[in-house]
């Protein structure tokens, strides 16, 4: 592949600079996509993983974005670094650029905003401007900067923190179950009925219709919640999905959905294998809506965990 983590890129011109960022976005994954029998495409893909891990709630085209400009970012803002933080960009950094959503006044009928509605067909007029609702029209160029790029005052609680020990991210995951709309049952190893596979999603009965996640008990606890987070991802993701050949696609999308809620929680997750030569007969669009389901699903299952313990 054309882009890797020593060759980044710099959207510097602003006629252009949407344009180019639109592009790049494409670039990646026309070319992830064309390789993915390829163990350059499988390294691509961990390292946008990697990126993802660190900036869970943003979306995959601004985390691709970060990855191509910045891979080794860890916590990137724009203007708080000096309003917030008492921390202000070193001379000569390079702006990160990511989407910023447009928020404005929305016209109720069209929900353009004011300078599109203009050139809209759109003749509503019933509410005063005044009476308007604010909401997302678009979105534009925005530069951010690592922190690495600043300096000034330290940041409070800076490092991402593990959820606890391993024991206590099983606890959570097996007590979000009920939010995340799954049964869980954590088996005995000697009463494990399902041979080598560490865990099962599958459907119980029509008396209980929601998916039934089981795990093998084993003493390793951070490969244990690793399984929960793989299965909670089949159930989330894939639990309509009937055909073998989609299944066996969206096996990648679980494990990695795994590795960035691990890495997230401060699991060593090194030893993930994705196998992209599964998705070789896929189309560029629906690569992005299998990275587009990563990204919301790794942000779901975090947000939970992130919830404070009901009392």
């Amino acid at each position: 592949m054309a882009t890797t983590s020593d060759s980044s890129v710099s959207f510097e011109e602003t006629d252009t600079r949407s344009d180019e960022m639109n592009s790049t976005i494409e670039q990646w994954i026309d070319e992830l996509v064309a390789g993915v029998d390829d163990a350059q495409a499988s390294e691509e893909f961990q390292e946008w993983l990697d990126v993802q891990s660190r900036f869970y709630d943003y979306s995959y085209r601004n985390t691709l974005l970060i990855k191509q400009q910045y891979p080794e970012a860890t916590r990137v803002a724009g203007y708080p670094w000096q309003e917030e933080f008492d921390r202000h960009v070193q001379e000569g950094e390079s702006a990160i650029w990511i989407w910023a959503p447009i928020i404005t006044k929305q016209y109720p009928e069209c929900e353009n905003s004011p300078s599109y509605h203009e050139q809209s067909d759109c003749n509503y007029d019933e509410t005063p401007p005044e009476e308007w609702s604010e909401g997302l029209v678009g979105f534009k160029p925005a530069p951010v900067f690592d922190i690495s790029q600043t300096e000034g005052e330290p940041l409070p609680d800076l490092d991402t923190e593990a959820i606890g020990e391993a024991g206590d991210l099983v606890t959570r995951l097996t007590d979000a179950a009920d939010e995340i709309g799954v049964t869980v049952r954590i088996v005995p190893a000697d009463e494990w009925t399902h041979g080598e596979a560490k865990g099962i999603c599958e459907q119980l009965s029509l008396v209980d219709a929601q998916p039934l996640v089981e795990v093998r008990d084993r003493e390793n606890e951070a490969d244990l919640a690793r399984t929960l987070v793989h299965e909670y991802a089949h159930a989330l993701l894939h639990f309509n999905v009937d055909d073998d050949t989609e299944r066996s696609k969206r096996e990648v999308e679980a494990e990695a959905v795994a590795y960035v809620v691990g890495r997230y929680c401060g699991l060593d997750t090194s030893g993930s294998a994705f196998y992209l030569a599964t998705w070789e007969s896929d189309d560029p669009e629906v690569v992005r809506e299998r990275l587009g389901r990563i990204s919301r699903t790794a942000e779901e299952l975090i947000d939970v965990l992130e919830e404070p313990p009901v009392r």
